[in-house]
Order: C-alpha cells, then sequence, then structure tokens
C-alpha cells in the first residue's frame, strides 16, 4: 500500500512541477494555455480514476485467489488425512504378520552373522 501511495505522490508532485515548466515556458496565449491545462487535468482525472479502479479489481482478484487458495488447502489436507486412513486400515490386519516377518529376518540375520563369525 506504501507503494501506492508513493507512485501516486510522485505522479502529483511531478504533474505540479509539469504544469509549473509549462507556465513558465509556454509562448502560448493564456486562452490556449487554460484549455491545454483543462484537458491535461481531465487526462490526469481519467488517468487516476483507472488506476484507482484496477487497484480495487487487483483486490478483489487478491481476494478471491486467497479464498479459493483456503479451499483447495482444507480439501487437500482433508484429502491426505483420508488416504493415511485408508492406509492405516489396509495395514492394521497385517500388522501382526509383518512384525513376525521383520523378527524372523532379524533372527536369520542374527543366525547368518554368527555363521560368518566362526
Amino acid at each position: 500500500m506504501a507503494k501506492g501511495k508513493s507512485l501516486l505522490l510522485g505522479i502529483l508532485f511531478g504533474g505540479a512541477i509539469g504544469a509549473s515548466a509549462t507556465l513558465l515556458s509556454t509562448p502560448s496565449s493564456g486562452k490556449d494555455f487554460r484549455g491545454l491545462v483543462k484537458r491535461q487535468g481531465l487526462e490526469w482525472k481519467d488517468m487516476l480514476e483507472n488506476m484507482k479502479q484496477e487497484g480495487l479489481n487487483l483486490r478483489e482478484q487478491i481476494a478471491e485467489a486467497s479464498k479459493e487458495g483456503t479451499i483447495l488447502m482444507k480439501n487437500l489436507t482433508h484429502e491426505m488425512k483420508k488416504s493415511v486412513e485408508e492406509w492405516q486400515e489396509a495395514v492394521e490386519p497385517h500388522k501382526d504378520n509383518i512384525q513376525e516377518y521383520l523378527e524372523h529376518i532379524e533372527t536369520s540375520l542374527k543366525e547368518l552373522e554368527d555363521k560368518v563369525n566362526k
């Protein structure tokens, strides 16, 4: 937000300096100069209005993206929890068999180690 204010202040300050420089160096009549200043003022007004509208649109897009991101994260978290629960349910009946198999492997490795050491 500070960058936006700085940009706006820079545009306004630059515009004021430009208008002053134009006023001091203009060879045209007062009527022509007033018309030029009026046209430039309208252009700047339109430009600032467009910048304001684009800023509001950007803010809305960021808010929408944030909402969508939150929803996606909730869905992803839910799906991950569901996958872990399904995996646990699939492994649970085989848990004892896996433990016995690991103990058998450990015993076999110890026996093989003993044979190698002899």
